[in-house]
């Protein structure tokens, strides 16, 4: 955000029409803006960007100055109360890099040293639209009870998790202190949407301290807010459509608590839980699995998570796949996939080195019975999860798996 700036207004009066007027000053303008912005502000500018409505103006001025057209925007205009409304007219967005391939640096997972410190000194601020704040105020209220004394309701627990929501979602990650600035940055409209009450002397909308959102996190019933939470996130979002369920347990810096986490490949939230005093993640994160749908998905985990139990249990009991890692400590299960996964040289000459197998042997399965994990039953063809078929490999009626190359010579010139 600190590295970009907005074009707001281009305006070139009726009578003062010249030729070329409007690049040249685009060009002059556009030459200084940066140099001009790190003197006043302490640091440069990479990209600037402006907004064009099409039912008006085509934009031939940015065009013929090098702007580049990216898109349009979702048709979302700020109201009076510094919230978000929908308007339906689309504009058309141009940018300009003042940096060489500043776009590319500015999308990479890492911006160069020199700007992530800008980013870094820039405080969040909110940009949600009015109906999905709306809509979790609502479910929070119905779902989440008032656990506090009547004094302390000049901020409804409702409006402090939906401030939570919002700061979490715009980049707030450490705590008490950096929620109070977040939420020093907000509109009087916005806090007024949030249900705070006014200050009886000044007359305006106060912002929760730190002490506030200290006393809401300890006392919040966490399993109800994440019922919540993820009702809300389908409701905005939609079902995830996303196969993947990654478990991942952390330890809290300064805590002394683990907490495992679960997300599906795109990033997606999908729950949460600390886990007990004298026991590790495993067990939290089966109880997990057992609340979740795994039909056609596939559970990631280290190997911390690698046993019958939980194997089985995404398998046979809730119908879904799993990657599990396998270290050298599970020593007859490294070593059988170790076997099974070593290369064999294919030649089509000779016995000693054909890969199919000889009369009455069978074709080892990659999902071993001797692994002792659910799911790895042989399947016809040697395979998991079904035979395989076509010219290049029928089934054989017999189990044998592939057969071998019928009619093919064993030598061939």
């Amino acid at each position: 955000r600190a590295l970009l700036a907005n074009n707001a207004r281009l305006l070139v009066l009726p009578g003062c029409r010249h030729a070329n007027l409007i690049s040249r000053f685009m060009r002059l303008m556009l030459g200084r803006l940066s140099a001009d912005w790190e003197r006043r502000w302490g640091h440069p500018i990479a990209l600037v960007e402006t907004f064009v409505d099409p039912t008006l103006h085509r934009g031939t001025a940015y065009k013929v100055s090098g702007w580049v057209q990216l898109g349009q925007t979702a048709g979302w205009k700020r109201d009076a109360d510094d919230f978000y409304l929908r308007h339906g007219t689309p504009k058309q967005v141009w940018v300009r890099e003042l940096a060489r391939k500043a776009c590319a640096k500015l999308r990479a997972p890492q911006l160069p040293p020199t700007w992530a410190t800008v980013e870094q000194s820039v405080r969040p601020k909110c940009t949600f639209h009015v109906e999905p704040i709306l809509s979790l105020m609502a479910m929070l209220q119905g779902q989440i009870a008032e656990f506090r004394r009547p004094q302390a309701l000049g901020y409804p627990v409702a409006g402090l998790l939906s401030l939570m929501v919002m700061a979490m979602a715009t980049g707030v990650r450490y705590g008490a202190e950096d929620l109070a600035d977040y939420a020093d940055t907000l509109s009087q409209g916005q806090l007024r949407a949030l249900g705070f009450r006014r200050d009886r002397h000044s007359g305006r909308y106060r912002a929760p301290k730190r002490t506030t959102f200290q006393r809401v996190m300890e006392a919040v019933y966490a399993p109800a807010l994440e019922t919540v939470l993820l009702r809300w996130q389908e409701q905005v979002l939609g079902p995830s459509q996303d196969p993947l369920v990654i478990v991942d347990g952390k330890k809290l810096r300064h805590g002394g608590r683990e907490l495992v986490n679960m997300v599906d490949g795109q990033g997606r939230f999908l729950g949460s839980a600390l886990t007990p005093d004298k026991t590790n993640e495993v067990p939290v994160a089966r109880q997990m699995l057992a609340r979740m749908d795994l039909e056609e998905k596939l559970v990631l985990a280290d190997a911390l998570h690698t046993c019958k139990q939980t194997a089985q249990q995404i398998h046979l009991e809730q119908g879904g796949d799993y990657l599990l890692t396998v270290k050298p400590n599970h020593h007859e299960l490294h070593q059988e996939l170790g076997k099974l996964f070593t290369e064999q040289p294919l030649s089509p000459s000779g016995h000693a080195t054909d890969p199919c197998p000889n009369p009455g042997e069978e074709l080892r399965s990659a999902g071993d019975p001797s692994l002792g994990l659910p799911g790895s039953d042989a399947h016809p063809g040697g395979l998991p999860r079904g035979a395989v078929g076509g010219e290049l490999g029928e089934a054989d009626p017999s189990g044998r798996g592939l057969a071998c190359r019928a009619g093919v010579p064993d030598q061939q010139s």
